[in-house]
């Protein structure tokens, strides 16, 4: 069979890059060698990025109704959490609500645009050629994407490396019902409330982990570092995992890619993990979407790797530190954390950091706007006298040529042109914004283009040639 895209894997990254490309229309097809989703939930959170993303495609109400606003986030478990909720995002809260509901609702979407999902079936080999890639001897594409976690088939079979530090200690997590009360224990134990049981996560003092995770040594291990009996029953999910901070040498080999873990894994400090992989998915789609369909330019699908790698850095630089903090011979550097979170500027300099909404990608050199590059606020609008918003205006998924009265600029392929009115006062006469969301050009009120020409940027985001 034929196909655009093949994905491997179906987790958040491959089933957010699946409803991506099929918004482009297309045709992919993915595949999930778990016949069934486990019965376990690894994460709990979609962090303030992740649902700017989901708004921008019209999706952000389906996990919003679902879950729980939480108004503050954290950073290495300081006893201060961060106030996300006065901040003025579009979304000011982390969203409380298991990965596993968050796997089904993007699949949902997925089917309904009429993307193909194979359980049960493994990607075992592939080649690829300059025309296109060829998966387990029977599916014929053009490009290859792995989303297929941290162990990727899809990565070892390229040849890229994955470098980065192993593990220096592991820690135990267990699902069970326990009468404990919710918060950072004595004794270094996270308990944490879920529906109907708890999750407590504690250091593993067996640093061996071949060894296998029961109720007896999480209990015991527990007990140690309380000084007390608790009483733990009825296990849900038992497991340890360890710190090791890893990140794909290269995140594009040829016509073979990767996105979410299968490209880097962290300590699991802040629940990163759904949120990067979303972040991927979204930086990645268009852009491959744009080369299966011919118009790309040659150096567009290259910034997947240049844009999210560095990225990814950054999230391998702050949770390798928040693990740090939350060791059990830093006390000093954890006072001097929690003494630098009281300072005006840090705690949202820490918030930004923690839910991806630092995320800035460069577009060129000599810009000075604070727009560029990061994702374009959900400024209210008026478009023919009809109220829209930014966020509703990138639903189809292409980009949009923001016009505040400045150009008057003619139709154009692959971009929206939209003139509009703001409703509050906006620090731009004109945008030009990727289908991601982020700001590739800009106009200021006084008739300067950052970082250069429209023509520049059209041609190099878009293919697009005007006069």
């Amino acid at each position: 069979m034929r196909a655009d895209v093949v994905i491997a894997g179906a987790g958040p990254a491959g089933l957010m890059l699946a409803c991506e490309l099929a918004t482009a229309g297309v045709a992919t097809v993915l595949l999930e060698k778990q016949a069934e989703r486990p019965g376990f939930c690894r994460g709990f959170n979609l962090n303030a990025r992740s649902l700017d993303v989901f708004d921008r495609r019209g999706m952000a109400d389906r996990f919003i109704s679902e879950g729980h606003k939480v108004p503050v986030t954290g950073f290495g478990g300081l006893p201060t959490p961060l106030d996300i909720g006065s901040l003025g995002w579009d979304h000011p809260y982390t969203l409380g609500i298991p990965q596993t509901r968050v796997e089904e609702i993007l699949e949902q979407r997925a089917i309904e645009l009429g993307v193909e999902i194979r359980r049960g079936e493994e990607l075992r080999t592939f080649g690829q050629d300059e025309d296109g890639v060829t998966v387990n001897g029977a599916i014929r594409a053009q490009y290859l994407v792995g989303c297929d976690g941290s162990r990727s088939a899809v990565r070892k079979l390229a040849g890229i490396p994955f470098p980065g530090t192993e593990n220096s200690r592991y820690t135990l997590l267990g699902d069970v019902e326990a009468d404990i009360a919710y918060g950072v224990h004595e004794g270094g134990v996270f308990v944490i409330p879920r529906p109907g049981y708890v999750r407590i996560v504690v250091a593993d003092p067996v640093f061996d982990r071949t060894e296998p995770v029961t109720l007896s040594t999480l209990s015991s291990t527990v007990d140690e570092a309380l000084k007390r009996h608790v009483e733990l029953s009825n296990p849900r999910w038992l497991t340890r995992f360890g710190d090791a901070a890893r990140q794909a040498e290269r995140y594009r080999s040829g016509r073979v890619l990767l996105a979410g873990d299968a490209a880097h894994i962290h300590p699991p400090a802040g629940a990163q993990g759904v949120n990067l992989a979303i972040a991927d998915a979204m930086n990645l789609g268009w852009k491959l979407a744009a080369a299966a369909q011919g118009w790309a330019s040659p150096e567009l699908l290259d910034t997947y790797h240049s844009e999210r790698h560095a990225a990814g850095a950054r999230v391998l630089l702050h949770t390798q530190a928040q693990a740090l903090l939350g060791g059990d011979r830093v006390g000093p550097l954890r006072e001097l954390f929690v003494e630098l979170n009281e300072l005006d500027g840090v705690g949202k300099y820490l918030a930004e950091l923690v839910t991806g909404v630092e995320t800035c990608y460069p577009m060129g050199e000599y810009t000075t706007h604070p727009w560029l590059g990061r994702m374009a606020p959900d400024v209210a609008v008026a478009v023919d006298g009809r109220p829209t918003s930014v966020a509703r205006l990138l639903r189809a998924g292409r980009g949009v040529l923001l016009d505040f009265g400045a150009l008057d600029h003619p139709p154009l392929d692959r971009v929206d042109v939209i003139r509009a009115e703001p409703v509050d006062e906006v620090p731009a006469s004109a945008l030009l914004i990727r289908p991601d969301g982020h700001v590739a050009w800009l106009a200021t009120p006084d008739g300067r283009e950052e970082p250069g020409l429209l023509t520049d940027a059209l041609a190099r985001w878009f293919g697009l040639v005007t006069v």
